[in-house]
């Protein structure tokens, strides 16, 4: 269990605790003849203030709202496993993706674009697994979203071959995703190819993705001629996905944001589970002391 308070700045009041002890009281005058007969007693060694500052811390904390929660709760992410498996075989070193900046590759606006949805993920466990000839794992999965986008910057055209293994960059995946403990796996794999090089086939990798319950998003990039539409929607289709073309940079854009429609991840708030809120402890203790304050006094007065 992990104890906290709903409202900390509240706890600034406690600086004005030496107030009870220094500060100066309005205090009715009262005339002696004779000045042996006043005692001189330093506030310290008085019980009256003492007590005061106690109640006054009591009622601060229950101000501040303390509670505890289950330390499970809190470290638990809602989100999914994802990754995204993303194509860096030779023919995405081509440019005029953009309208706007004709001069950047296919794979720079992607990886661009791949950023911006990592970032709205919050709560989601993802991993970058980058393909060509081969598929290796760029990122494992990680809740440090920050990181895996200067991963991601990392890499580049060309790292991982020439070619498009499409079978083997779903089933590094698919390993990347083993790590994971989330109930929700899924793949988004982006390509602009036809699946030519790798030891696993497409079918041997969806079916195996399949008896695990992966979704595999797919996103075919570029002109549709270029890459094999019939078998990235097969492959969305046997998952349970869906399949998108992306012709422009703008139009992967919405394919992102249709995915994540689809895929919605958790906001992470600042509410906590099983919290078991303990504002009425220090109240209790505030009434007993100011109940032992007033039958003391009462006893003294008599």
């Amino acid at each position: 269990m992990h104890f906290t308070f709903g409202s900390p700045y509240l706890l600034a009041l406690l600086l004005l605790l030496p107030c009870f002890l220094w500060c100066k009281q309005y205090s009715k005058p009262y005339y002696f003849p004779k000045l042996a007969w006043v005692t001189r007693q330093s506030p310290l060694l008085s019980w009256e203030p003492w007590l005061k500052m106690a109640l006054f811390t009591l009622m601060v904390f229950a101000l501040a709202k303390p509670f505890v929660y289950d330390a499970s709760s809190d470290q638990h992410k809602k989100g999914r496993d994802l990754v995204l498996a993303i194509d860096a075989s030779g023919s995405m070193a081509q440019s005029g993706f953009h309208v706007k900046d004709r001069f950047k590759t296919k794979y720079e606006i992607t990886t661009e674009l791949s950023k911006d949805f990592i970032a709205k993920r919050f709560d989601d466990n993802m991993g970058v697994v980058v393909f060509g000839t081969f598929a290796y794992t760029a990122s494992p999965l990680t809740y440090d979203l920050e990181s895996l986008s200067y991963l991601l910057e990392m890499t580049n055209v060309g790292l991982a071959g020439e070619s498009t293994a499409l079978g083997d960059a779903i089933m590094q995946s698919i390993r990347t995703l083993s790590y994971g403990e989330a109930q929700n796996k899924v793949i988004i794999l982006l390509t602009d190819g036809y699946h030519n090089a790798g030891q696993s086939s497409p079918k041997e990798a969806v079916s195996k993705a399949k008896e695990l319950g992966i979704k595999i998003y797919t996103i075919g990039i570029g002109k549709k001629s270029d890459y094999d539409v019939s078998l990235l929607e097969t492959i969305a289709k046997q998952s349970g996905a869906k399949s998108y073309a992306a012709s422009s940079a703008e139009a992967l854009s919405k394919v992102y944001d249709e995915i994540n429609a689809l895929e919605p991840s958790a906001i992470r708030s600042e509410n906590y589970l099983n919290q078991r809120v303990l504002i009425l402890y220090p109240l209790v203790l505030v009434f007993i002391l100011l109940l032992l304050w007033v039958l003391g006094t009462r006893r003294s007065e008599k």
